[in-house]
């Protein structure tokens, strides 16, 4: 026997999250859960505001349509849905046929601002490599600049990974490298688009010798129906959100791809809910076992959802709590 239930979530977010210039006090999103004989799948939905292309209302009508075709016995048309839909209701069916293994991957690498001493006991509980990240983009390159400096100083077996979000003109992406002494650019794992134009990101790579990994520009591409991965040339690594790329069929072939082509692939979150961000890790564990991922975001949050982060105190705001929009009859 098949049901389906519908719910949609707001929890409140640290009043210092920002995105693309706007503030994020909240975030929403759905979690369907899907029933097949006693046996429970879920997955999370929650489009990125300013990254995804779709709405919530967008969403709320593609889910309902596929779970009604889903509890009359059939699959879901994950081709034909937007990336987040494909990917939250895949994720669910993963889980309910019990294909997603247990085992997380919840070494993430933490985001750091500051201070290196705050980042030590971090990184000392960590296994195998040293990785952070860095949020740069967001004040003057020249301080950025010499900020990642005095991290790679410090900390002697630190890699740092960068995100810029496109936020430097190719002659402010400079101004950044100039900051950063040519013997500390190859402990920069990579940074993820550094300029406005993916043009002059390759270029910056070149000039620099600091990799780059392509996040937006992978996003845009893979919407085309002649995509490559072998076009976009240029990047040490690429970044994974599957709620912005699809579903996680969609997200193993893209990683495969990289893998054949030489191509760092990581799994990153697109600010999920605890119950989204365990459900990467797991995945993460799964396909690239070897790769610490970015889903160090749960901070961002002043709640969790279901799911607990291990390690987190923050408080759990039970499933059962969240409005139920839409449940099979």
């Amino acid at each position: 026997m098949r049901s389906a239930k519908l719910y949609r979530y707001e929890l409140p977010m640290d009043s210092g999250v920002i995105l693309r210039e706007q503030r994020l006090t909240q975030r929403e999103g759905f979690v369907v859960e899907i029933n097949l004989d006693g046996e429970i799948g879920r997955g999370e939905i929650a489009p990125l505001p300013g990254f995804s292309i779709e709405s919530m209302d967008e969403v709320y009508s593609q889910l309902v349509e596929q779970l009604d075709l889903w509890q009359h016995g059939k699959a879901f048309e994950l081709n034909d849905l937007y990336p987040s839909v494909a990917f939250g209701l895949s994720m669910a069916e993963l889980e309910l046929n019990k294909q997603l293994p247990a085992e997380g991957c919840f070494q993430a690498a933490p985001l750091c601002s500051g201070d290196p001493d705050e980042l030590l006991p971090k990184l000392n509980a960590m296994k195998g490599e040293k990785v952070a990240k860095i949020k740069v983009g967001l004040y003057e390159p020249i301080r950025d600049g010499m900020l990642v400096s005095l991290f790679l100083e410090s900390i002697p077996d630190l890699t740092l990974r960068l995100d810029a979000n496109r936020a430097w003109s190719a002659e402010k992406a400079q101004q950044f490298a100039n900051k950063v002494a040519p013997s500390l650019r190859g402990r920069i794992s990579f940074i993820e688009e550094p300029c406005q134009s993916p043009g002059d990101s390759f270029s910056f790579a070149i000039n620099t010798g600091i990799a780059i990994a392509w996040d937006e520009t992978l996003q845009h591409a893979i919407r085309k129906d002649d995509f490559n991965l072998r076009d976009l040339n240029g990047a040490k690594a690429i970044v994974v959100k599957p709620t912005l790329i699809g579903s996680v069929e969609r997200c193993i072939e893209l990683i495969e791809k990289a893998k054949s082509l030489g191509i760092k692939a990581v799994i990153s979150s697109s600010i999920e809910s605890s119950l989204g961000l365990t459900q990467l890790a797991r995945l993460a564990h799964w396909l690239l076992p070897q790769e610490v991922p970015g889903l160090d975001t749960v901070g961002l949050f002043a709640q969790q959802l279901e799911a607990p982060w291990p390690g987190c105190e923050l408080p759990i705001a039970p499933l059962v709590d969240q409005q139920l929009i839409w449940q099979s009859q």
